[in-house]
């Protein structure tokens, strides 16, 4: 049997592998606590919808009646201009143009949802969750439409 040709993984490792496999896309610490202060002040949401069924990408927390958009980004994954990392020390061939591509979807994303008439929020995991509940609940509760 001639040896296969076997295509280069994006992990450095099968440890690195199961690890960055094991982290969460919802339900994030950062994500659930504001969640949760929002569940508290009454707000009721959907939770990892696609606001815009032909985009195929999904909010964090989507407020459907008021056509609201939240979005909770990971520091590294989305390329935080305080926490995010400017050097790798594996895979650095891979990371930077993966984080530059998440980044420019993320872009694309708040563009599509706008012009489909959504109002789009943006918040950092790093970013009190107290401050993010108070932005959420200023954008929500200032739309015309009822709850």
């Amino acid at each position: 049997m001639p040896p296969t040709t076997r295509t280069r993984s994006w992990a450095s490792s099968p440890g690195r592998r199961r690890n960055m496999q094991a982290i969460r896309s919802r339900d994030t610490q950062p994500e659930m606590a504001v969640r949760r202060a929002l569940h508290r002040l009454g707000f009721r949401y959907r939770v990892a919808i696609a606001p815009v069924a032909d985009l195929r990408r999904r909010a964090d927390i989507v407020f459907t009646k008021r056509r609201v958009a939240v979005f909770i980004d990971g520091c590294f994954w989305h390329g935080c201009p305080v926490h995010g990392r400017k050097s790798f020390n594996h895979n650095a061939d891979y990371w930077p143009s993966k984080i530059a591509a998440n980044m420019a979807r993320d872009k694309n994303t708040t563009e599509e949802l706008r012009r489909s008439g959504w109002t789009v929020l943006r918040f950092w995991e790093h970013e009190d969750a107290e401050k993010v509940v108070e932005a959420i609940r200023n954008v929500v509760t200032a739309s015309t439409s009822p709850p």
